[in-house]
């Protein structure tokens, strides 16, 4: 059986290519609206960032998501998104270990 090419992405924090699995997604929607994207699919322009709190406030140090969804992203977001992200890291992470468990 054909092996199927697994999609990599960048974290804009780390510089790491990984899976896109193993990465949250951030996106900046059409109408400027910036948020996380747990499913991969909403439409807009996306950045990717390591599933834990720590690569997050790294980004949110160097202005990483800045740069990355080509937007000034205000402190009221970051904190949002700071919000967000340890709520969902612990969702993540747990996604992520049944995966592996499947796969094995």
């Amino acid at each position: 059986m054909k092996q199927r090419k697994v999609p990599l992405r960048k974290c804009v924090a780390s510089q790491q290519m990984m899976p896109k699995k193993e990465l949250i997604r951030v996106v900046r929607t059409p109408e400027g609206e910036v948020l996380i994207d747990l499913t991969g699919k909403k439409s807009g322009r996306g950045a990717y960032i390591c599933g834990k709190l720590e690569y997050f406030k790294l980004a949110q140090k160097n202005k990483a998501l800045d740069r990355a969804l080509k937007c000034q992203v205000s402190p009221e977001i970051y904190a949002q998104l700071a919000r967000d992200f340890a709520s969902v890291e612990e969702q993540f992470l747990a996604a992520k270990d049944s995966e592996d468990i499947e796969q094995e």
